[in-house]
């Protein structure tokens, strides 16, 4: 039997009675990173790495039984030699590398291997067997670099303050929203933040990572105060009363899907800024495995996996419940 396998509850390590990512609750879990569709309630134990446990921990509560480790050192569990290693996607996230007898087998959970200048910068791993995401896995996706982005939001932004319109941002508020945060041109206004973000800040800024300034929007706050400002608001505040106070302001999503329509509401505007590798960088992170063996989740996974068949790789469908921006 393989090292690895899949099943109902996710990836599996039979060895070592332990599980990757699980979307259903067991005894044990490695976790690549906080976001709540890989790190979810309910299992018994969990290790992650060092500068994903503050959040983990915040999200998932101080009654879960939460361990970490650095990123690059080996744990022994049963005779599996275990490994976390910098994903690139958020702060804190990790590819998983198992080996046993010679049989080395890497979990990527989610990745981009462009460097954000906030994230651990992404580290390739060699492997014979490589479980990769697919999030956006088509050749129509690619990225131009985040700076020229970023152009893009500060001249929209810009342009709201100067007519002293409220410019507010969709964001994930773990992740994209701080480096959104630390890299917008805070000559332009003050940056205001949804409760759910400015949480995570503080959570992440307690822990020693280096935040830029923000302030949480709150009900004593004058309409004046928001007026030239850039808020950050996590895609569910676009759907609720909150957002209303705002009055005249202009909608923003940062998201790797292309267009103005994000998860599933109209904004006025739409850059493409994505936590997850592009075509060019799933094609490189594969090749810089040295891997033969491909499995193929979340995401375009029919079109990706044929694609590497296609390259000559053996690449396979693994099916999971994972999806990201």
């Amino acid at each position: 039997m393989a090292l690895i396998t899949f099943n109902e509850n996710g990836i599996y390590c039979e060895k070592a009675s332990i599980y990757i990512d699980p979307w259903k609750p067991v005894d044990k879990a490695l976790i690549t990173h906080g976001h709540s569709d890989h790190a979810r309630w309910g299992n018994n134990y969990y290790l992650c790495t060092t500068s994903a446990e503050p959040v983990i921990r915040y999200r998932l509560g101080n009654e879960s039984k939460i361990e970490s480790i650095d990123y690059g050192k080996q744990i022994n569990i049963n005779g599996v030699k275990f490994s976390f290693h910098p994903a690139g996607h958020i702060i804190g996230s990790a590819q998983i590398r198992a080996e046993y007898n010679g049989e080395v087998w890497v979990a990527s959970g989610d990745y981009k291997i462009a460097n954000d200048g906030i994230s651990e910068p992404f580290e390739s791993v060699k492997c014979d067997h490589f479980i990769t995401e697919s999030t956006f896995g088509l050749p129509a996706f690619d990225w131009v670099p985040q700076e020229e982005i970023f152009e893009q939001i500060n001249e929209w932004w810009r342009a709201n303050a100067e007519k002293g319109k409220v410019s507010i941002m969709g964001s994930y508020a773990l992740g994209k929203a701080q480096r959104i945060i630390n890299l917008v041109d805070h000559s332009i206004g003050e940056i205001l933040t949804h409760g759910a973000v400015e949480n995570t800040n503080k959570v992440l800024r307690k822990q020693g990572v280096k935040l830029k300034k923000t302030t949480k929007v709150d009900n004593s706050m004058h309409y004046n105060r928001f007026k030239g400002s850039l808020i950050i608001a996590p895609p569910s505040a676009f759907r609720s009363p909150w957002i209303r106070k705002f009055k005249d302001y202009s909608s923003a999503m940062a998201s790797g899907w292309i267009g103005n329509r994000n998860m599933g509401m109209t904004t006025d505007r739409g850059f493409v800024l994505s936590d997850h590798a592009d075509w060019k960088g799933l094609n490189t992170a594969v090749k810089e495995t040295g891997a033969d063996n491909i499995y193929v989740t979340h995401g375009y996974t029919e079109q990706y996996a044929k694609w590497l068949v296609d390259q000559g790789y053996d690449a396979q469908v693994i099916a999971t419940e994972y999806h990201g921006v």
